[in-house]
């Protein structure tokens, strides 16, 4: 009986020892976080009948602990004031956030998250971590911690590159 792992076509199909390391380990990063992301997206639906993108308008809004401007939320999500919008009236409209104008600057829009968002964000994040948890599972404690730790040296190393690449195109 063959117990070799299922097939799956992602983006590091096709991809062979003379495409270079760096193309394979971002290719590896990038299937790992999909499949990550897929089954967090899945969750959500199946349990909350909601979206990632929802869930991650009320978890920065959670996470900052304080009203945000459209503006700052588009920032942290990373994502243009127009994405924003249409995810937040429609949480406006189910009543999980309030959005007003700015008393300082009517022209920039505030939201919050209502006690019924915070509750609603909750019980989706702790879902969230246990999805999480479980698809990491198949790691050791010691390979999660090295694996963090690599990864920050990783973002370091893209930042410095970014910066280096905007100095030498200027």
């Amino acid at each position: 009986m063959d117990h070799a792992a299922p097939r799956i076509d992602d983006f590091e199909t096709g991809v062979s020892a003379d495409d270079g390391l760096e193309l394979r380990v971002w290719l590896r990063l990038l299937t790992c976080s999909t499949l990550i992301e897929r089954g967090v997206r899945q969750g959500l639906h199946r349990s909350f009948e909601t979206t990632l993108p929802r869930f991650d308008v009320l978890a920065q809004l959670q996470r900052a602990g304080k009203p945000l401007s459209m503006g700052d939320l588009s920032r942290r999500l990373m994502v243009t004031n127009g994405n924003v919008t249409g995810l937040v009236d429609r949480l406006k409209s189910e009543g999980l956030v309030d959005r007003r104008r700015s008393d300082g600057d009517r022209r920039v829009q505030i939201v919050s998250l209502t006690p019924a968002g915070a509750a609603s964000f909750e019980r989706m994040a702790a879902d969230n971590r246990r999805w999480v948890t479980g698809m990491m599972a198949g790691l050791s404690r010691k390979e999660k911690d090295a694996l963090f730790a690599l990864l920050g040296r990783l973002k370091s190393a893209v930042l410095d590159a970014g910066q280096t690449t905007e100095e030498a195109n200027e």
